[in-house]
């Protein structure tokens, strides 16, 4: 354990995480709050200097006074930013009271600084509350943006592109430029057969929910008669996403596309058993809202039925065309499952594993496991 131990400082302080051990922990409480079903916040206690050289560690020492006040023995102090900003983890709390505990965390601590700092440094300080989960009200049309703070490993981790992403990028955009150019005589094809097949624009245009939960808007060949209302498939997601453990546990085979769908047009049915409606993402892949490689991204209803550590598979890595999943059992295996999936790719994902996956796309396709 590595605590923070500048000469000068209070007891509170000396005891405290530095910046490193603070942030591990961020993301160690974070998984821990997914398997508990609780919640936790994190506050963030800035001081801003007043641009003179100002000796802020004085301060400071009173706001880790405090801190100490109103926090619990549970609670966790470190510092988020060496020496400028303090932070402490609040975990354990009932998600139906974070709200109410959110307020009396804030005015708790904002009185016990009042009583030590006088009126002029109080103004300068900030106090920050970030809630894990996010509580994602229904009526919300696009996911929250991500707050990088509940994230540090994800900031970290962009921040040191090393050369795989580098070489990833790369071959995105010149296989996906390859096949469009190669593809195009069947592209065409396929657009004056869906053009000719019913009413309605050739190409569908969705939100998704891409990296680091930003959405953007996916093309596909559309196999739906125009105008088809979503909720069949928004029940069937919302069931299938629930069910996931009981199917397993029941030993049942459960499909992630709906069969039979009433919506998709004849020639829509071949595009989707052969997945050539997803062609036009390699438009995507080639502005760079996907990969070749990387998990299935989400629609926004979707989304809104996952568990937090669901969410994971669209924050480590951009989201692909082909990926573990459909090379490995596409819609015949769980939901739970392919997000497992997701994440192994995540943890491992190296060229090698990308152009296996992509060797094993055509077989999987033309062999139509688990598609509908």
């Amino acid at each position: 354990m590595s605590l923070s131990t500048t000469e000068g400082e209070s007891g509170v302080l000396q005891r405290c995480f530095d910046e490193t051990l603070f942030k591990n922990t961020i993301t160690r409480e974070r998984k821990r709050t997914e398997r508990s079903g609780f919640a936790m916040v994190m506050l963030l206690i800035g001081f801003r200097g007043d641009g003179r050289g100002e000796d802020i560690s004085a301060p400071f020492v009173l706001i880790g006074d405090a801190i100490s006040a109103i926090k619990s023995d549970i609670d966790i102090l470190g510092w988020f930013q060496q020496h400028s900003i303090l932070g402490l983890i609040v975990p354990d709390i009932d998600r139906a009271k974070v709200a109410s505990t959110c307020e009396r965390l804030e005015a708790e601590l904002r009185k016990e600084i009042r009583n030590r700092l006088h009126e002029g440094l109080a103004q300068r300080l900030s106090i920050r509350l970030h809630v894990y989960p996010h509580q994602w009200k229904l009526e919300e049309a696009k996911p929250p943006p991500l707050d990088s703070f509940l994230y540090p490993e994800l900031h970290a981790k962009q921040q040191t592109v090393g050369t795989f992403h580098i070489v990833k990028r790369g071959m995105d955009i010149l296989l996906s430029l390859l096949l469009l150019i190669i593809l195009s005589p069947l592209l065409l094809a396929i657009a004056v057969l869906v053009k000719l097949s019913s009413h309605g624009p050739v190409i569908f245009r969705q939100t998704r929910v891409g990296h680091m939960m930003k959405p953007f808007m996916i093309n596909k060949f559309r196999t739906m008669y125009r105008d088809s209302h979503h909720g069949i498939h928004h029940d069937y997601v919302s069931w299938f996403i629930k069910s996931s453990g009981k199917s397993r546990e029941n030993g049942k085979k459960t499909l992630f596309k709906l069969t039979n769908d009433p919506r998709i047009t004849p020639i829509g049915r071949l595009l989707r058993k052969s997945s050539f409606d997803e062609l036009p993402q390699l438009w995507n892949v080639l502005v760079g809202d996907m990969s070749l490689v990387g998990p299935r991204p989400p629609l926004v209803y979707e989304f809104q039925q996952y568990e937090p550590w669901h969410c994971l598979r669209v924050l480590a890595t951009k989201p692909g065309i082909t990926g573990l999943w459909q090379v490995t059992g596409r819609s015949r295996t769980s939901f739970d499952e392919m997000v497992r999936l997701d994440l192994r790719y995540a943890k491992a994902m190296s060229l090698r594993t990308d152009i296996k996956i992509l060797l094993a796309t055509p077989r999987a396709v033309i062999g139509g496991k688990g598609a509908c």
